[in-house]
């Protein structure tokens, strides 16, 4: 009997020395210049600079490097860290299910899982609970980061010149800036006063409430978003230290209102814990 001849295994050098630029320009030394020359990037890669050129203006045409048309310098472009982003999102959602469960039964609240897309929070998953306080759904929803608990949690590891630089640009942002039903649209957009609870009205009041994130390890809203709805949030960390997402819940003031602060601490040790098994250290920690 004749074994059928297996099909010829595909040459994957080409890949291979592609990734090798990729890795070079994502070296601790790229990170530092800001980018590389073609010279210094061959020398590196260890081979001809006319065809690491050639490569770099292919991995350009589909966006994975950029070229600094100035310093004629590469990085690495803007679809590598889009594809990045799409692949951590997705795992974040995968792996934060059973964690976010678990604050459901805990709380038996309905509870989130929101990341920063630019000035806005995008909620990328909800755990329903039994109470079904939110009708309307919030995935795919944009709302102002600066807002929400969970906004303000994502953003309080920035150092503070950038913080300067995003409130001077969106710190007055509309409340709901996604797609979400007029009714709900409403109601979010009326925010009153509670006293004792802190408020974002100017760039030294969001200073002290990210000071006050980063010393109790989350954040609370009293009635900031919506009337009679107060709610909590933690921050998750990568393997660099670094806030990617937040875990939220809301309810209404008076159910969840008397117990706002141990909500609080709950999510954080679970963020923790979800951040640990994502492979994450919060900073200084």
């Amino acid at each position: 009997m004749t074994t059928p001849a297996l099909p010829p295994r595909r040459n994957s050098a080409g890949l291979r020395r592609d990734l090798d630029l990729l890795e070079i320009l994502g070296s601790p030394e790229a990170e530092a210049n800001g980018g590389l020359g073609v010279v210094r990037i061959a020398e590196l890669a260890g081979r001809d600079k006319g065809q690491v050129s050639r490569t770099l203006a292919t991995l350009a045409d589909a966006g994975l490097v950029a070229r600094d048309s100035q310093s004629l310098t590469y990085r690495l472009g803007y679809q590598l860290y889009a594809l990045a982003a799409r692949t951590l999102e997705s795992r974040l959602v995968r792996e934060a299910a059973p964690f976010l469960r678990r604050v459901v039964t805990a709380t038996h609240e309905t509870v989130h899982l929101c990341v920063l897309r630019g000035e806005n929070v995008l909620t990328l998953a909800s755990e329903l609970s039994e109470y079904a306080f939110r009708g309307i759904g919030w995935e795919g929803v944009s709302v102002a980061a600066w807002r929400t608990s969970s906004g303000r949690v994502l953003i309080s590891d920035w150092h503070e010149d950038d913080l300067r630089r995003w409130y001077d640009l969106h710190g007055h942002d509309r409340p709901v800036t996604g797609p979400v039903s007029p009714v709900r649209q409403a109601e979010a957009f009326a925010a009153p006063t509670v006293e004792g609870t802190p408020m974002i009205t100017d760039f030294a009041s969001l200073l002290h409430e990210v000071a006050r994130i980063r010393q109790r390890g989350f954040a609370t809203v009293d009635e900031e978003f919506e009337l009679g709805v107060v709610g909590a949030s933690a921050p998750v960390y990568d393997f660099r230290g670094n806030i990617v997402a937040a875990i939220n819940l809301s309810a209404p003031k008076v159910r969840l209102g008397p117990h706002l602060d141990e909500v609080g601490g709950l999510l954080a040790r679970v963020a923790g814990e979800l951040s640990t098994h994502l492979g994450g250290t919060p900073r200084g920690r």
